[in-house]
């Protein structure tokens, strides 16, 4: 019996509520450059017609391995990537979210720099993409994992999950999944990833398109049980670097990573969120201008907000959101 042949790559998108972009995101799958990978996408119990959609797509592309799986209730976005990974078998697994789209050669060229130079940990630039405007977000090179890994706490590169591709054998070696239940600040887990890798790539393109629907909010009300969700996902991947790496640098980065955690509490205008700036993690607060990798009109609004400067805030907020992202990106 011959042996049962590997994918490349294992792409797994969970679906709910996305009935409204599914099919571009589908489609954009499907056009994919790379041959042999296999899509696995896994309906969270989605109310609206996201699987028909996703149906009416792939059946038009007999050629791709695709699967289909459902959970019987609504676990949540953490619990389906992890049933996606549960059944994987590419050698690299690449998170896409249903509501965004790619460059037709995004796997091609991820798998290309992985595969070649033995990497287990690759991402890429990408598009912040709004309705009518796209704008390049570029993103840093590291020689070794602990060099990107300082440099995703000191927020220079984003660690979401949409633009990296990691081996699978580093998910099963290390048996590090998605915190179910707490969906805010999911994606954290990518740092804990990076944190066991053995060596890491970058492409210096821009590859995949992160959608921002409505670009007029840029900023998030959120609830308590998002809050603490966030909190607890903080406090559980602090106490992994903290576990699995030793020495001085790495509690002054997560003091920078605490930092930017609470950073988008700044970008509300709301005096409530500027209670929470306050209240979170203060013992971070000395460590905002040794971050160099921070921009500095950055470190200053928080330094400012440290000092309970708040005027400069809502000068900055007025700028930024009501100006650039309300008029120039939309």
């Amino acid at each position: 019996m011959a042996a049962e042949r590997i994918p490349k790559v294992s792409v797994i998108a969970p679906v709910y509520g996305v009935e409204r972009f599914i099919g571009r995101a589908v489609e954009s799958m499907m056009a994919q450059t790379l041959d042999d990978v296999e899509f696995i996408f896994v309906d969270d119990c989605t109310p609206d017609g996201s699987v028909s959609v996703l149906r009416d797509v792939v059946v038009r592309y007999p050629e791709r391995q695709v699967r289909i799986l459902r959970h019987d209730v609504n676990r949540g976005l953490p619990a389906a990537r992890n049933t996606g990974l549960d059944v994987a078998r590419g050698e690299y697994i690449f998170h896409w979210d249903s509501d965004d789209f790619a460059e037709p050669d995004m796997l091609e060229r991820l798998y290309a720099e992985a595969a070649a130079m033995g990497r287990d940990y690759v991402w890429c630039d990408w598009f912040l993409t709004f309705s009518t405007n796209s704008r390049v977000m570029r993103q840093p090179s590291a020689a070794t994992p602990r060099e990107a890994l300082s440099i995703v706490l000191a927020g220079g590169m984003k660690y979401n999950v949409w633009n990296k591709l990691v081996a699978r054998k580093l998910y099963d070696e290390t048996g590090i999944r998605f915190p179910e239940s707490r969906a805010m600040g999911e994606d954290m887990t990518m740092i804990k990833l990076l944190a066991k890798a053995r060596s890491v790539g970058h492409v210096d393109c821009p590859l995949y398109h992160y959608i921002r629907t409505n670009s007029g909010a840029m900023t998030q009300i959120y609830s308590p049980r998002h809050l603490e969700e966030l909190r607890r996902n903080t406090a559980d991947v602090c106490d992994y670097l903290q576990t699995e790496i030793s020495g001085a640098a790495i509690d002054r980065e997560i003091n920078w990573f605490k930092l930017n955690v609470k950073l988008p509490f700044l970008f509300s205008g709301r005096k409530a969120d500027m209670k929470l700036w306050r209240q979170w993690f203060p013992e971070s607060n000395g460590s905002i201008m040794s971050n160099r990798r921070q921009a500095l009109r950055t470190r200053v609004l928080q330094w400012t907000a440290a000092h309970r400067l708040g005027v400069v805030n809502d000068l900055y907020n007025i700028l930024v959101f009501r100006i650039i992202y309300g008029v120039i990106y939309r």
